[in-house]
């Protein structure tokens, strides 16, 4: 079983559906489309036939905010707003709201209107709110600041006059609000305004009373900090040691260099970092001097009394660069310590400053803290009064009102609610798309066999024969009937498949009652009889016979008979008007042999006629719930499925397979035969059976008359001859 479902499911993996599967399906429920199609569309049709009619009005605004159109004190035009994407989302919600629309209600006396209308003695405004707030729509026009205000009534008139009076009390709301802000803002900036004013007035009578008293020298402008000579001292003695402080690094660095050079390197450094007028001339003819005397060494000896003189000239120059450059670094050694001394003597008079400046502070603590007390309310009340002027201002100059009617509401002319040829498409739309997901759904939760593929799939096995809708009995038929040619494939597909060309006995076996095993098993049995076999066909149904039916014989004497050993096989076999096929009836089962088929005589039975036809074929119950059909199937050599199409789960002829294959072996079933199929509705089925009916009505059309005549006639006369002949013993 597990071994089934794994293939069931590996061939759905691999199975894609097409679309000629859906339309296959949409085909088979037709019938459930066309149904829901109708009752929605009807329906639809007639809700609209008695809806209300509703007339629309609409009225156009346009809707800014509250803005000057100059801005004060620069006299350009009215700074534009950010865009607020939710302001007009806003406005819809104001325009619906309980402020505008109960307005809107007492104005026009809607309450009353709609009392009358809807025949209630009273209605109270909540209610008629809920009324009038379905009855209107708010909407933005496309990229603009344009908001447009529908009212739907069935009273045209009423419908103008809602929408214009909703425009009229939302401008009216908008202009009054604006006015109230404006008037609350002034009044409370004029309060605070005044009560700043006295406070400032004794802010400043404390510092000057502050300032007399404790006699301070203040400098500047009312509104300067306070400055004292201690203060002003202060800084320049900070000024002072700070460049005292950077002439005495720079000297440090002087002397460090001026100490780690000698000789001439120190001449010629102290004459670029420290150049005085007596240096750079020493320095000058000292090198004058060398220069002649190389001159002179070159053409004199060093007894020459030029060279002598020249001599004499540079070592007394040498003794004056000495002193002069001693000099200069005995007076920067003296700057240097001057330096420090008048650092320390301004860190003194520096710390003396803080001192008194701190006592200072000291005693005009007061005074300074009135006097940024009163610095504060300056500037706050400076702010104020400016805030004061550009809201009278703007109040002056402000837009007239920020919402303007550019189109008013008129009234409507014809209906627009509901709109029947788009309530009736929709419908349309709706009820078709409805009863294709309903024959989807259908479709989708049943799980009976539908195509070959789902036998193949599900069950493991091969279909050897599809039997179409409606087939009666071939005997009646004859060998000419379209259907026939579908028990000949079935009859071909059979002697290919069995194992044995010795097997000669079957039986035809079903998962449920009603699926045609044993319409199956009669016209296959007519089929191999019409190919010249011997056949036996046996009614072992002994619940439920039923082929006696179709041959219109009794049922008194049969099998049931012969087993109990009551008659012989002469006594109970029957001919037929087919050449080669006989008949055993069932025959009357007493209640004390429910079990016969499972006996010795049964098998002595089954030997006997395998000795004396060519095949012998047995009809049974259904396998499921009865075990005389598992019992046939023991004792038989060859078994095949009937499969009925679309009635029982594909569980339950899963089952049915698996109970053959466990009782007679996985070799005794032969196949699958799918049974009862609709060629006209599902033609997934055309290639299996319509064409043979294409191909014999094509056959019979080119034909002559008279060959058709006389064929039908026989047909006919066979017919007729098997309705009424009598169905006599054989033996």
């Amino acid at each position: 079983m597990e071994a089934i479902k794994t293939q069931a499911a590996s061939g759905s993996a691999d199975s894609k559906l097409h679309f000629l599967d859906y339309w296959r399906i949409l085909r088979l429920r037709k019938a459930i489309i066309l149904t829901v199609f109708l009752l929605v569309v009807g329906t639809v049709a007639v809700v609209t036939y008695y809806l209300t009619p509703l007339y629309q009005s609409t009225v156009g605004m346009k809707v800014e905010r509250d803005t000057p159109d100059v801005t004060p004190f620069t006299g350009s035009m009215g700074p534009q707003a950010a865009f607020d994407p939710y302001f007009f989302n806003t406005e819809f919600e104001v325009l619906k709201s309980h402020k505008i629309l109960d307005g809107v209600i007492k104005r026009l006396a809607l309450d009353k209107k709609y009392a009358a209308r809807y025949r209630v003695s009273d209605m109270s405004i909540p209610q008629a709110y809920d009324i009038l707030y379905r009855s209107l729509e708010v909407k933005q026009r496309r990229a603009t600041t344009i908001i447009e205000i529908s009212a739907y009534d069935q009273d045209n008139v009423l419908a103008q006059d809602i929408a214009n009076m909703v425009a009229t009390v939302y401008q009216e709301d908008r202009d009054e609000d604006r006015n109230s802000r404006l008037l609350r803002g002034l009044t409370t900036l004029s309060n605070q305004l005044s009560v700043l004013e006295q406070q400032v007035t004794v802010a400043r009578t404390n510092v000057d009373h502050l300032r007399k008293s404790l006699k301070i020298p203040e400098m500047g402008s009312e509104n300067s900090p306070l400055i004292s000579l201690n203060t002003q001292t202060m800084a320049k003695l900070e000024q002072t040691r700070t460049d005292l402080r950077t002439q005495g690094t720079t000297l440090d660095a002087l002397m460090v260099k001026v100490h780690g050079k000698q000789g001439n390197e120190l001449r010629h450094f102290l004459a670029s970092a420290r150049p005085t007028p007596e240096l750079q001339t020493l320095v000058g003819n000292y090198n004058m001097a060398e220069q002649r005397k190389t001159q002179l060494a070159a053409d004199l000896g060093p007894e020459h009394p030029e060279v002598k003189r020249v001599t004499g000239l540079i070592a007394k120059i040498n003794d004056q660069l000495d002193q002069e450059v001693g000099g200069i670094v005995a007076a920067l050694e003296a700057q240097v310590d001057i330096n420090k001394k008048a650092i320390l003597e301004l860190e003194r008079l520096y710390a003396e400053a803080i001192d008194k400046t701190s006592e200072e502070y000291s005693l005009f603590g007061p005074y300074i803290s009135a006097k940024r007390d009163l610095d504060a309310r300056l500037r706050v009340h400076e702010a104020m009064q400016l805030g004061l002027n550009q809201e009278i201002i703007n109040g002056q100059i402000s837009k007239k009102s920020s919402v303007q009617v550019i189109d008013r509401a008129l009234t409507g002319l014809a209906p627009v609610r509901p709109n029947k040829p788009l309530f009736i498409a929709a419908g349309a739309i709706f009820g078709m798309l409805l009863g294709i997901g309903l024959a989807f759904f259908i479709e989708y939760i049943d799980t009976s066999v539908k195509t070959i593929d789902d036998v193949e799939q599900a069950l493991g096995s091969p279909v050897m024969g599809v039997i179409p809708q409606n087939v009666g009995a071939l005997i009646n038929e004859g060998a000419d009937s379209p259907h026939a040619e579908a028990y000949r494939v079935l009859r071909t597909n059979i002697l290919f498949s069995r194992k044995d060309p010795n097997f000669r006995t079957m039986t035809v076996v079903s998962g449920g009652a009603g699926e045609g095993k044993s319409t199956t098993i009669f016209n296959l049995a007519t089929v191999f009889a019409q190919q010249g076999g011997r056949v036996l066909i046996v009614d072992s149904d002994l619940r439920r016979p039923s082929l006696h039916k179709i041959l219109n014989v009794s049922n008194a004497v049969g099998l049931t008979n012969y087993l109990l050993r009551q008659a012989k096989l002469e006594e109970v076999v029957q001919t037929t008007p087919q050449a080669g096929l006989d008949f055993l009836p069932s025959g009357k089962l007493p209640s004390s042999s429910v079990g016969i088929l499972n006996s010795v005589q049964m098998k002595e039975f089954i030997e006997e006629v395998k000795s004396r036809y060519d095949f012998v074929f047995f009809d049974s119950p259904p396998i499921m719930g009865v075990s005389d059909a598992s019992i046939l199937v023991s004792e038989v050599e060859m078994a095949v499925l009937v499969v009925q199409y679309r009635k029982y789960p594909q569980q339950m002829t899963l089952r049915a397979k698996q109970m053959v294959e466990k009782i007679g072996g996985p070799g005794r079933l032969l196949g699958v035969v799918l049974n009862n199929i609709n060629i006209s509705q599902d033609s997934y089925y055309y290639y299996y059976s319509g064409y043979y009916y294409d191909y014999y009505s094509k056959s019979e059309e080119s034909k002559p008359e008279s060959e058709k005549k006389s064929r039908f006639g026989r047909k006919n006369g066979a017919a007729t001859e098997a309705k009424s002949a009598e169905v006599k013993p054989k033996y």
